[in-house]
């Protein structure tokens, strides 16, 4: 283990690919290196956890809100058990795309973990169709992530329109402080170099707001998918719900049923890796855009969406329940 830990803060607003590009920086991993992966979701089930474990990185996830809120003991205590338990020669920490940064750094940056951890640049992923949205633009969590950024990367640049990517620029190129770097990518590629130095430690916009704004509930442990193979956990904060579902493996879910339920509600996110009758499979959803792989088998299925508008759990619930070929209660 290298000591200190070089340290890597992906940020970036919700759907905007943080987990597919951590998934891309885990395949340049040096074969002889051990990385491990600090991920915090807002919803209560742990979908990104399921997906970076398929690249032989060690995860510790730490679900059920914001990581600003809860960047405190139970922060410490999964960053604690991480370091012990895989030794990494790296981390990278994704945060919740509903987080605030500021409490984070400073915990990472605080005298316990001085000597432990080396804090490099910090990284935020953008996506330029998302500038046009003036609910995004005044979003606090949004604009604290770029403040505290060290490089800037406009992600999907696939999918946006020349005009779209030169607004990109231009916003780019006024910020104060100027970023260090500013990059176009694709398909969350960023390049391992990016995660070499130090951080600058740059001031967030507004480094109190995590104090007034209303959070989730927290985290209760969840009980054993054996003793209770149906479950389902809701949160609320930062402007969005969740509701999510860990099921018993056994249970085989539709794929047609979930890809209905997915599409068909104006989610701001549906996430899954979930056992079907084809096997495995692992979904993602954003503003609309759909990717269905092949997923690992797992210890459950789980599932969750996320979004801005009040959701209801009971009738999610039954459509679940439909997929996977249970009575809806």
């Amino acid at each position: 283990m290298k000591q200190p830990i070089p340290t890597s803060l992906i940020l970036g607003f919700l759907g905007v690919g943080k987990t597919t590009a951590i998934l891309e920086l885990l395949k340049s991993k040096p074969e002889e290196e051990v990385w491990a992966v600090l991920v915090n979701e807002f919803g209560e089930v742990g979908i990104d956890g399921a997906l970076l474990q398929t690249e032989g990185a060690f995860v510790k996830e730490i679900p059920g809100g914001c990581m600003c809120c809860v960047a405190g003991l139970p922060m410490q205590i999964g960053l604690n058990q991480l370091i012990h338990k895989a030794k990494p020669d790296r981390l990278l920490i994704e945060p919740t795309g509903l987080g605030h940064p500021s409490q984070i750094l400073e915990t990472l940056t605080s005298e316990h973990y001085r000597d432990v951890l080396a804090v490099g640049p910090v990284i935020c992923l953008v996506d330029p169709r998302r500038l046009e949205e003036p609910k995004v633009l005044g979003n606090i969590q949004f604009r604290d992530q770029v403040a505290a950024a060290d490089i800037l990367v406009a992600n999907k640049t696939d999918l946006c329109s020349d005009q779209q990517l030169t607004h990109f620029d231009d916003w780019a190129g006024e910020l104060v402080p100027a970023k260090r770097t500013i990059h176009h990518t694709r398909f969350g590629r960023l390049f391992p170099e990016w995660l070499n130095g130090k951080s600058d430690s740059l001031a967030v916009t507004t480094p109190d707001a995590h104090h007034h704004h209303h959070h989730g509930k927290g985290v209760a442990p969840a009980p054993s998918i054996e003793d209770e193979p149906w479950q389902q956990f809701t949160n609320e904060g930062q402007g969005h719900v969740s509701v999510g579902w860990r099921m018993h493996p056994e249970l085989l879910l539709d794929e047609n049923a979930l890809l209905v339920l997915a599409m068909g509600s104006g989610f701001a996110r549906f996430k899954a890796v979930v056992n079907t009758p084809e096997g495995w499979r692992a979904f993602n959803v954003t503003e609309g855009a759909l990717s269905v792989v092949q997923g690992e088998p797992q210890a459950f299925s789980r599932a969750e969406v996320i979004a801005s508008e009040p959701l209801d759990a009971g009738e999610l619930d039954a459509q679940m329940r439909a997929a996977a070929g249970l009575d809806p209660r």
